[in-house]
């Protein structure tokens, strides 16, 4: 998933309730490291900005003028790649 890709879902509008993931099926091996997982995570919700947890739909937003989604993801990555 790229980040130009995530900034999309982030400014996309749910459309269709049943092609939100349900976060309660998502499931990580925890012997991977981080970042795998991360991406392991990333390729179950398939939208981290909105998903359902069970029948309610979850969308996540952040304060104006702090980190996104996206910048925080980045800064994961890059923290991972320097460990």
């Amino acid at each position: 998933m790229t980040l130009t890709q995530l900034d999309e879902m982030r400014q996309s509008a749910v459309t269709d309730r049943a092609s939100l993931a349900d976060i309660r099926t998502v499931r990580l091996d925890k012997a991977l490291p981080a970042a795998q997982r991360a991406e392991q995570y990333l390729e179950q919700i398939k939208n981290p900005y909105c998903f359902l947890c069970g029948e309610s739909v979850v969308r996540l937003r952040f304060a104006e003028g702090g980190e996104d989604l996206r910048d925080r993801l980045k800064n994961y990555f890059v923290s991972c790649k320097k460990a």
